[in-house]
């Protein structure tokens, strides 16, 4: 039997000058915990699998809202893995993310890797709102297969709203039914795994970065709009993660010393 899961959260300010969650509401296999954040003015709430999902058919859902001013980071017990189901006639599952972020408020969405297994069919979709004076960090990290299998069947597409105006608009698929030369040299290049991670910051508006390689498998490009996107590719989870964090980091030190912030 095929699981639907609607899973949601908001924060805000608590006057006081952290941030309250006010909302934390879990569903089937998406329990959200109120765990410890190390940045003193973020909640932070962990995502943990109650349950294997999402399998073939299943429906997921998560709901985030980011009050004006409030600050908040999201992240994830453990990596998800999309899994073919015990049934070969479900279609495929879906997990579809909706992220809302107000004026001067901060969202650092950082889940663990979505692992896309043999046998699996997933359309992930993930569709940010912010506000003009709104900062995001989200990555995201596809890795196609388990280890030693090849891939399931996965597109996703994530859509990114500034003040109403689209900043991002990127869709990608893999595996069986991807068009012809997913895995090809212009693409992956035998790589089975893949992540982006974009930040989107007011301050980019007044001294934007230009274009430029991170090293062989990576690429930071500017948007028509105050953000940046990293798009990176390796031959695992391990190898994606250390490209992701090294450009995270440099680009957070960056804005820091930019603004005068510590």
């Amino acid at each position: 039997m095929s699981v639907r899961a609607t899973a949601r959260l908001r924060a805000e300010p608590d006057g006081r000058g952290a941030t309250a969650l006010p909302l934390l509401e879990s569903a089937g296999p998406l329990a959200l915990r109120r765990t410890r954040s190390p940045l003193p003015e973020h909640a932070r709430v962990t995502v943990v699998g109650a349950m294997s999902a999402p399998l073939n058919g299943d429906r997921l859902v998560i709901e985030a809202e980011v009050a004006d001013g409030a600050r908040l980071t999201v992240d994830a017990a453990a990596a998800t893995v999309a899994l073919p189901g015990p049934s070969a006639d479900t279609g495929p599952s879906t997990y579809d993310i909706h992220l809302d972020v107000g004026e001067r408020a901060t969202l650092h969405w950082l889940p663990e890797q979505l692992i896309s297994a043999r046998g699996s069919d997933l359309h992930q979709t993930t569709h940010v709102e912010l506000a003009a004076t709104a900062r995001l960090l989200l990555r995201e990290e596809q890795i196609l297969g388990r280890h030693g299998e090849p891939t399931g069947a996965l597109t996703t597409r994530l859509t990114v709203h500034r003040a109403g105006r689209p900043l991002l608009d990127q869709q990608l698929a893999y595996g069986p039914g991807a068009s012809g030369g997913w895995d090809g040299p212009a693409v992956l290049g035998g790589h089975r795994a893949v992540g982006q991670l974009l930040l989107a910051d007011p301050s980019f508006e007044e001294a934007p970065l230009a274009a430029r390689l991170l090293g062989p498998t990576a690429a930071l490009t500017p948007l028509a709009g105050p953000a940046v996107l990293v798009t990176a590719v390796a031959a695992d989870a391990r190898l994606l993660r250390a490209i992701l964090d090294e450009a995270m980091y440099k680009l957070l030190d960056g804005l820091k010393a930019d603004t005068g912030t510590g």
